[in-house]
């Protein structure tokens, strides 16, 4: 139980950087708002969420796992990014990602 709140915890830490990456790519009144805004304050709350999450599974899973587990937050980010932001993924893209998820299933066996 504990490894999929991990994986909901990269899933979560995906989902506020392209909160904040969207923020970023916006126009802002100025540098106040740039920063106090909707977008940012979510991006924020979500990284506290996925922290608090990994926290909890740690209780009962391997440490050795959490590092592995977590690095599944840059397939989840590609992925997010392409369905989200409409960003182009380059080959080198998806080959690091395809090295990043033969690691973890390697590393899971």
């Amino acid at each position: 139980m504990s490894v999929f709140i991990m994986i909901a915890a990269a899933f979560v830490t995906a989902l506020s950087q392209i909160l904040l990456k969207k923020s970023a790519m916006k126009e802002h009144g100025g540098l106040l708002s740039q920063y106090l805004n909707l977008q940012v304050f979510l991006g924020y709350l979500l990284m506290m969420t996925a922290l608090l999450m990994n926290i909890w599974a740690y209780r009962t899973v391997e440490y050795h796992l959490g590092p592995l587990l977590n690095a599944s937050s840059y397939i989840f980010v590609l992925v997010l990014g392409k369905l989200v932001l409409k960003e182009q993924v380059s080959r080198k893209a998806l080959l690091g990602n395809l090295l990043i998820l033969i690691g973890i299933l390697i590393a899971m066996t």
